[in-house]
């Protein structure tokens, strides 16, 4: 079996490759609790080019795989590399110690899923886990800083959530010096080209029926308790404030 690193950094492999699905998932409870996660379908790399995706990474990657595994496990392997980084960066990779990473690859079935989720207490403190991840990628990239890892996730904006039972925001908050200096970023033009065929899509599930969503475009399950609300990824990537919306819950 693949080293757990080796496992993930291929899965964004396959994302930086071709055409993904990423959707972010988030259960909420009454009481502000519930669930996390941003799941990643790339399958149709897996169906354009398992093979050799397979000869590439080796006798491993070729073997079905259907691994769960934490990202304190993950953080375990890189801890070296990891105490070399600022305080402020090795604060941001520990707060991701609880989250779950399920991989799923077959060459044979041509799928290929990754979930990466959490349970949280307020959704009010959940963070941004993208970028996070994104902190991993930089640090495993630092000898290649072009590379299109090093720019997964990191939108330069950290992004909130509120719920009170009454309303629901998600709100991207862009750090204009971070964007500005993105804008000579060779690596991000690269993220750029290669994400432009993905998609991002959001889909929330709440406890309470949704009187309105600020979203127009916003698609409601049939008891109007989910949302979805689907996006380029590119919108993700280079203005994620066009992904905030509010929600209006039914009294």
């Amino acid at each position: 079996m693949m080293k757990l690193y080796k496992l993930l950094s291929f899965s964004f492999l396959i994302a930086t490759l071709t055409s993904c699905t990423f959707t972010e998932n988030m259960y909420v409870n009454d009481n502000g609790t519930g669930k996390f996660s941003v799941d990643m379908d790339g399958s149709a790399l897996m169906e354009m080019a398992g093979d050799q995706l397979g000869n590439q990474m080796g006798a491993d990657a070729k073997k079905a795989i259907d691994s769960t595994f934490t990202f304190k496990e993950l953080i375990a392997e890189k801890k070296d590399s990891i105490a070399k980084l600022s305080p402020e960066a090795q604060a941001q990779i520990k707060k991701m110690e609880d989250f779950v990473i399920n991989l799923k690859m077959n060459a044979e079935q041509k799928q290929f899923l990754l979930n990466i989720s959490t349970d949280f207490k307020n959704v009010n403190e959940l963070q941004d886990m993208l970028q996070s991840m994104s902190t991993l990628q930089k640090m495993e990239a630092g000898a290649n800083p072009s590379t299109p890892f090093s720019g997964l996730g990191d939108n330069n904006s950290k992004l909130n959530y509120t719920y009170d039972g009454k309303k629901f925001t998600r709100k991207a908050i862009i750090d204009k010096q971070k964007s500005t200096e993105k804008v000579n970023d060779s690596a991000a033009d690269m993220s750029n080209m290669i994400f432009a065929s993905s998609n991002y899509v959001l889909k929330y599930h709440f406890p309470k029926r949704v009187k309105k969503v600020s979203n127009p475009t916003a698609l409601f399950s049939e008891d109007r308790k989910t949302i979805t609300i689907q996006y380029p990824f590119t919108d993700y990537m280079e203005n994620p404030d066009k992904l905030n919306f509010e929600v209006e819950f039914e009294k």
